[in-house]
């Protein structure tokens, strides 16, 4: 890589990060470094982004082996000392959490010792003051305010982390009103940078804590705008039997929609981008300057068929296109779409929630659901009263643009039922369909690896043993796996939710990595790659085995995962991760791990790492 594109990676690396894109910013880091994989500052940054995505023990692990390479750099060890504050963030146990804080505040000090910079300075000033060494933080943080003033003399810079880190000063010395002060100061400099925002804000609120005030004191300063979900109605087919939307609404809706945006003020916007209130959700979030991310529930040229232009002599298809264009992000849940029900909707739906929750954790900041819905449930799955009766179900109490109240009619209900005009769906099914359901599930394909050596006295031992193992603990699981398969070494479930696989996944990680197979006649090192999808599917009577079966292109899409995976580990999909979040599954995690290409040329799909929700302090190597 010449140095004009390595100039470029890390330009685009950095300014990711900070915009609070730390997912992008891994990609490009990780992009540079497959050309140059030796390069610091490209490691640094890799191991910041992770750091930012919540992946702390991985940014721990690649910040860590450029510090035994003897990197002392302020950026090296001011990084590590991060992540051991996060992971003591993340940490059970109280004392987990003070040997974690007292090895970043030794960091943070070793840092500020040998270089004097005041970023490491009142880190290490704040981390001391975390594990009651009061005196040693005042003296630090009294240093440091020294040198911040003499940086921001000169007006011409950007002196944003001198002002957030004066803020700082000020809250050790618990004196709100100074802090004040300077965080508007610095709010007025970081305007658009939320990740260095979050950055700031993380680090004032472990010290309100520990005063004992409260920690969203800081938000009135430093304001990382609000994450909005979006799910409406689209405009009426013209042969719709029952008016809902019709066309003639449109700037009434428009204006409602603009209305809500403008007094949430959000800084985000998810949604799909049908005809009618999508697209006009977008259009009123690109008006303001957000970033959109676009969720399409399958290829979009059939998509457009059947959302966007349908509507005669109308300008639909011209505004899908140019909100498309404006998007930060544009997903296709599915490459295909399947033929009964609405299930690619909910799954859209269920990604759209998913993905939006992701993002208003790495930003910590709200994640506010909003609708433009009739008031009436009876649409089927995917249409906007089944998504707000899913924000209710993950405890979000969403905004409603009431369409009764729009038309003039009245407030509708949220609630009642009414017959839909056109989704018998039993009766629009063709006959060869009739005995098939459709279905979101969460797929298992595990692979042991080891398997193609073993002796043939050893296969029988692995049946009975390997095998056997894993069929008593997937017993634990009997009640949400649907379907459960092998062909030799290959493992293959089907499982009703995503709580159920990601639990069953680390077990069986632990199982196959953590047993004595050598007394049991099996080779030592023999374990499993496992991976992870979630998706729609066909659900069947197999005529050949007559059991219940599950077919489509998500099952090939986890079946793609499982050859990539690291022997040992779990790997995910997007998907996946989206659900797990949507769902909020509290027994494990999904950590970014890259834009992975794909077995068998299925292309490259963004990948997570699974690990179990837990954090001790890690080994010093």
């Amino acid at each position: 890589m010449n140095h004009r594109d390595l100039a470029e990676v890390l330009s685009r690396a950095e300014k990711f990060l900070a915009q609070g894109e730390p997912l992008l910013a891994y990609d490009a880091a990780s992009e540079g470094l497959t050309e140059s994989p030796n390069h610091v500052r490209l490691r640094q940054l890799q191991g910041l982004a992770l750091a930012r995505s919540g992946a702390a023990a991985r940014a721990n692990i690649i910040l860590k082996t450029l510090h035994e390479e003897n990197h002392a750099d302020e950026e090296t060890l001011g990084m590590l000392g991060r992540t051991f504050k996060d992971l003591a963030a993340n940490a059970k146990r109280s004392a987990d959490r003070k040997e974690l804080l007292k090895r970043a505040a030794e960091i943070y000090g070793d840092a500020y010792k040998s270089t004097g910079g005041y970023w490491s300075g009142i880190n290490a000033a704040t981390m001391n003051l975390l594990v009651g060494e009061t005196d040693r933080a005042a003296a630090l943080a009294k240093r440091v305010r020294a040198q911040c003033l003499q940086e921001i003399e000169d007006p011409s810079g950007d002196s944003y982390w001198e002002l957030a880190a004066l803020g700082e000063v000020a809250l050790i010395s618990h004196s709100l009103s100074e802090a004040s002060n300077w965080y508007v100061r610095a709010a007025e400099q970081g305007k658009g940078r939320f990740g260095d925002l979050q950055s700031s804000r993380r680090n004032a609120r472990l010290i309100l804590e520990h005063w004992g005030t409260n920690a969203r004191w800081i938000d009135d300063y430093l304001r990382i705008p609000n994450v909005v979900v979006f799910a409406g109605h689209m405009i009426d087919r013209p042969d719709r039997a029952a008016r809902r939307f019709p066309p003639e609404l449109e700037p009434a809706v428009a204006k409602q929609i603009q209305s809500e945006v403008s007094d949430m003020n959000p800084g985000f916007g998810f949604a799909s981008a049908a005809c009618g209130s999508d697209i006009l959700f977008l259009e009123a979030m690109i008006a303001r300057g957000a970033e959109v991310s676009i969720v399409l529930p399958y290829d979009r040229d059939e998509f457009i068929r059947d959302s966007v232009d349908f509507v005669p002599n109308s300008n639909w298809r011209l505004r899908f296109d140019r909100v498309l264009e404006r998007a930060n992000h544009v997903i296709v849940a599915s490459p295909q779409k399947l033929e009964i029900g609405g299930i690619a909707y909910e799954f859209c739906n269920d990604l759209l929630l998913g993905l939006a929750s992701i993002r208003s954790c790495q930003l910590e900041t709200n994640l506010v659901p909003l609708s433009v819905w009739d008031g009436m449930t009876g649409d089927g799955p995917g249409g906007a009263g089944s998504a707000v009766q899913n924000w209710r179900k993950a405890g979000l109490e969403p905004r409603i643009i009431n369409l009764g109240k729009v038309t003039g009619g009245g407030s509708l209900l949220p609630g009642r039922q009414r017959r839909s005009p056109r989704k018998n769906q039993k009766s629009e099914r063709r006959p060869s369909l009739q005995r098939f359901r459709s279905r979101i599930v969460s797929i298992l394909f595990a692979d042991a690896v080891g398997f193609s050596k073993l002796s043939e006295p050893e296969v029988p031992r692995f049946v009975q043993h390997f095998l056997g193992a894993i069929s008593t603990l997937s017993r634990r699981f009997a009640r949400s796996v649907l379907a459960k398969n092998t062909w030799g070494d290959g493992l293959y479930f089907v499982f009703s939710d995503v709580h159920a696989a990601g639990r069953f996944a680390l077990a069986l990680a632990d199982l196959a990595s953590n047993s004595d197979w050598k007394r049991r006649g099996l080779p030592a090192e023999i374990s499993l790659r496992i991976a992870l999808h979630a998706g729609p599917v066909y659900e069947f009577d197999d005529p050949i085995t007559g059991h219940r079966s599950y077919s489509g292109t998500h099952v090939s899409r986890a079946a793609r995962i499982e050859p990539i995976t690291p022997r040992g580990q779990v790997y995910a999909s997007q998907a996946f991760a989206a659900l797990a979040a949507a769902h909020a599954a509290k027994d494990f995690v999904c950590d970014y791990v890259g834009q992975t290409p794909m077995a068998k040329g299925y292309g490259t799909l963004p990948t997570y790492h699974v690990r179990a929700r837990r954090s001790k302090a890690p080994p010093d190597r």
